[in-house]
């Protein structure tokens, strides 16, 4: 079967991009800066650039695009890693079902509630579940965490969105999630090239059908769920080929549906417990390369999240973050049960892969406040149905921000009075302050609808949202 993935077009389109004209990338980062999606051969000539100067051009720009279509905020939630028990035999996962050096475990109910009620104690509002690919943890078992997750609260702390990390399913498995209440579903493709997925993909393994894989997130989109997100590891096979790989799955997205990812990861390999695998140097992805990838597909595809992740170190996020990124995790934990693990002194060693960022949650607040971001726990455009075709319909002439922005810095106001150190409530008030000062410049009748919502919130009313 084929299927939209040909490697040979792609090797062919970076060849041939080799050595661009400056002039000519200068036009495709114009077409770019009015956020307009990127076609492959564009993406392939960007990918080429080596010249230091235009590259400044290209992370300036990729700063800038993300700016005039998300605004100023960067979204923040939390992993909660259900179970890992696992079927296949992935070379590079330290939870393979043949690494002896891994305990497997999967949370009960009651353990569930304790890590979500952790969670909510530091102030988390948004949760991805992560499970390993068994038959124990089907459509049935994903939406019993899903309920559990939302159910359980404290006086102030709730979880207002649950998005899912999981083995792609069958329509009708999706339309259980999705009658439950998820938020988006991720299926990372790990590599789009054939034959290195199958090379780390041991044959006769669940995973080892690529096609199966890669036409996951087409029958969530048949059952409903419209919200999806798309990734690559990077550094099993070549970044390049990786993020033509990413803009593809993109474009047949775009035109079977109508609606392109929400959401594009960008993971690096980390070292893992008993997983050799990392040791394979070939493809492993340098800091500048990666500086590149972030800012290419922000330019490639300006409408869609980018999401960075605690794998990284705090070095590593506080450059790259603005080149692009919308979402990061803070505060995370991978192992089961880690962060009751983590309250107790404890941090496990037997994860799925190394963290490179282990601060806690206030901690990045405070840096995405020195670094003049707007923390954001909004989950509000999911239950206004800002989703799906919808959310495109904002995201693509980058008008997000005018309900996004107004909603982060509500979100952020929670945080300050509900869980904030004294440090972070100082910078949070002063950055919040100023995002009003100049949005009443732009805007000063929405500036005086935040003021009367902030209001509210100071008398104690929550979830308050435009």
């Amino acid at each position: 079967m084929k299927d939209f993935i040909n490697d040979r077009e792609i090797h062919n389109l970076l060849e041939s991009s080799k050595e661009p004209d400056p002039l000519e990338i200068r036009e495709i980062m114009a077409k770019s800066k009015e956020k307009n999606r990127l076609n492959p051969e564009e993406t392939a000539k960007l990918l080429q650039v080596n010249d230091t100067d235009l590259l400044e051009e290209i992370y300036q720009l990729a700063g800038q695009v993300k700016q005039s279509v998300y605004g100023n905020r960067i979204v923040f939630f939390a992993p909660l890693y259900i179970g890992n028990r696992c079927i296949n035999n992935c070379l590079y996962c330290a939870f393979r079902r043949d690494n002896e050096a891994v305990e497997r475990k999967t949370l009960t109910m009651d353990e569930l509630e304790e890590e979500v009620l952790i969670l909510e104690n530091k102030g988390q509002k948004r949760l991805i579940l992560v499970y390993g690919e068994h038959p124990d943890y089907n459509a049935d078992f994903i939406c019993k965490t899903i309920r559990k997750a939302y159910d359980t609260k404290t006086e102030q702390g709730e979880i207002r969105r649950v998005n899912i990390n999981a083995a792609p399913l069958e329509v009708d498995e999706y339309r259980k999630l999705h009658d439950t209440g998820i938020g988006t579903f991720q299926i990372f493709q790990e590599t789009y090239h054939h034959q290195t997925y199958s090379l780390i993909h041991p044959k006769g393994d669940q995973k080892s059908d690529y096609q199966w894989r890669l036409y996951g997130l087409d029958r969530a989109m048949e059952a409903g769920i419209d919200d999806l997100g798309i990734g690559a590891l990077f550094g099993l096979y070549d970044w390049k080929f990786e993020v033509m790989g990413l803009l593809y799955h993109t474009i047949h997205l775009e035109e079977k549906f109508g609606v392109g990812p929400h959401t594009i990861s960008i993971p690096r390999i980390e070292p893992a417990i008993n997983t050799p695998f990392y040791n394979n140097k070939k493809y492993h992805v340098s800091d500048e390369d990666f500086k590149k990838i972030i800012a290419i597909i922000r330019l490639s595809v300006p409408y869609t999240g980018l999401i960075l992740t605690a794998r990284e170190s705090a070095k590593i996020r506080k450059e790259m973050i603005p080149l692009g990124v919308t979402q990061i995790d803070a505060g995370s934990r991978i192992g089961i049960g880690g962060y009751k693990q983590s309250e107790e002194g404890y941090i496990p060693e037997k994860e799925q892969f190394h963290l490179g960022d282990i601060r806690s949650l206030d901690e990045v607040i405070a840096e995405a406040c020195e670094l003049g971001f707007v923390p954001s726990f909004c989950t509000a455009g999911y239950r206004c149905g800002r989703t799906g075709e919808h959310f495109m319909s904002f995201a693509k002439p980058g008008l997000v921000h005018k309900f996004c922005m107004p909603n982060a810095i509500l979100t952020f106001k929670e945080y300050l009075l509900d869980y904030a150190s004294p440090e972070t409530i100082k910078a949070g008030e002063k950055l919040i302050a100023e995002n009003l000062k100049e949005m009443a410049v732009k805007d000063q009748a929405r500036k005086e609808m935040i003021v009367e919502k902030l209001a509210l919130i100071e008398e104690g009313k929550r979830d308050v949202f435009v």
